[in-house]
């Protein structure tokens, strides 16, 4: 159990840390990733999630973060909204907002039926992560608030599925050091 808590941990970090370009705006691109983080931290320690197993969380956390991760890239690079600070045309939809409440939905969906305190940390820490980015003159009201919804609505949209399929026994996963292998009966 130890080396898939290890194995996920590095897998996070080897996908997220590329994600961010040259331009760093500091905290947000570490507190963006604070409620997954959370999720795995919560789950290497013991705390058994509503996912029965590392590699059914690990599926489900990675698809959520594709999912919001590819539908936030997409609308940027055809909306091409610019930013109030200027810099760029990639202002619609935030991705840290995307980020931040896809993560804390994550954080709700396996550990909100231990405390509902989890959940409200949870999108406390996202909703702080939108609003210090309409702070910082990078995003106007609007991009953090489609940036939330995407995120919060991929996840539910995963969670959903995951309910349908895997609980139907339709999908077998299987997590051997870095590699996932999904198998899906029709």
């Amino acid at each position: 159990m130890f080396n898939k808590a290890i194995a996920t941990i590095l897998l996070f970090l080897l996908v997220m840390l590329p994600m961010h370009g040259q331009k760093s705006d500091a905290l947000d691109d570490v507190l963006e990733h604070v409620p997954l983080a959370t999720v795995l931290a919560l789950r290497g320690c013991g705390v058994q999630s509503a996912s029965p197993s590392w590699t059914e969380l690990a599926a489900s956390a990675a698809a959520a973060y594709t999912l919001s991760a590819a539908t936030t890239w997409g609308l940027k690079h055809v909306l091409r909204e610019r930013r109030p600070d200027g810099s760029d045309h990639r202002s619609l939809p935030s991705g840290h907002a995307t980020m931040a409440f896809a993560g804390a939905t994550v954080l709700m969906k396996e550990y909100g039926q231990r405390s509902p305190w989890i959940a409200v940390g949870g999108y406390g820490l996202a909703t702080l992560v939108a609003a210090d980015r309409v702070r910082r003159d990078r995003h106007y009201v609007h991009d953090v608030v489609a940036g939330a919804a995407i995120g919060f609505a991929a996840t539910e949209l995963i969670y959903f599925l995951k309910r349908k399929v895997i609980k139907n026994r339709n999908i077998d996963l299987s997590l051997s050091g870095l590699q996932l292998d999904v198998a899906v009966r029709w």
